[in-house]
């Protein structure tokens, strides 16, 4: 089935979520994504997949639950996964983690893979939205220890579920909103300012590697692999407890030992990691790979 199947008029209002077909939904993209919508999030599940339907001249949602089902999926899914996702961020957002990066865990990083006669850091943005997350380790790598150790090489991957917010990303182009905590001094050496726009430099962009990928794909996580760092900032809210221990494993996998895992702040691995060690730093939590 394609786009050209369904009727060209768009719907004029949305349509209503029945409460089995909020659950047929709820599944359908739970055992694909391992995205949790509950019991009290129909309402938001109903107003984004409003979305699609209006995209597509859909009139109800059961038209296209049967849609989905009946192999429109294959080709749908990342538009739908697109349409339910948030992607609010910005630079230096959990300011205090960075600089607990910055100040502590590369420095700790570098010597220990100095002594090992390794002279590669690798840092994934798991969640890296439209890249304010991933660009911040760019620019803090690329202002304080480039320099410092060129015999190093830093790689930073950001991915991310949505392929749409990964376009803006690898753009590198940004508002006031997502650049208002930058320091001057890095506003002033990567970004040219025109109009309202902020684009960030060629030589901070190409620091990062970006790629799509769903945390709850096993077969796909397996290709993560030798990771130092690893930021999962407001991921896990979105998950129930299993998908949360089976995104954890994963990620625990990725991890080299010594590695450091950071979630967000109203996040914990209490309860679903064991193996993941909690270290405190002066504002920050991070979980060590031992």
């Amino acid at each position: 089935m394609s786009y050209l199947s369904f009727s060209n008029t768009i719907p004029s209002q949305t349509v209503s979520l029945t409460e089995d077909l909020f659950r047929l939904m709820r599944t359908y993209i739970y055992e694909r994504t391992g995205i949790f919508f509950a019991d009290n999030k129909k309402y938001l599940l109903e107003s984004r997949v409003n979305r699609r339907l209006s995209a597509l001249g859909i009139g109800s949602f059961e038209e296209y639950y049967r849609a989905l089902m009946n192999g429109f999926g294959s080709t749908e899914l990342a538009l739908l996964i697109n349409s339910i996702t948030i992607n609010e961020t910005f630079f230096f957002r959990n300011e205090p983690q960075f600089a607990t990066i910055e100040n502590h865990i590369l420095p700790q990083l570098i010597m220990r893979r100095r002594q090992e006669g390794i002279n590669r850091i690798r840092l994934w943005s798991a969640a890296a939205s439209s890249g304010e997350e991933p660009y911040t380790l760019a620019l803090i790598i690329k202002e304080k220890f480039q320099a410092r150790f060129p015999a190093f090489k830093f790689e930073i991957v950001g991915t991310d579920i949505n392929t749409q917010v990964l376009d803006v990303a690898k753009r590198g182009i940004y508002k006031e909103y997502s650049v208002r905590n930058i320091p001057a001094e890095y506003m002033q050496k990567y970004f040219k300012h025109e109009g309202d726009k902020y684009s960030l430099s060629e030589e901070v962009k190409k620091l990062v590697e970006y790629r799509q990928l769903n945390l709850f794909d096993k077969a796909s996580m397996r290709l993560m692999r030798d990771f130092d760092v690893v930021i999962a900032a407001n991921v896990l809210i979105y998950f129930d407890y299993n998908s949360k221990e089976s995104v954890v494993s994963s990620v625990y996998n990725s991890l080299n030992k010594g590695g450091y895992f950071f979630v967000g702040y109203s996040e914990t691995l209490y309860g679903v990691s064991q193996a993941l060690k909690p270290v405190h730093f002066e504002k920050a939590i991070a979980y060590r790979k031992e």
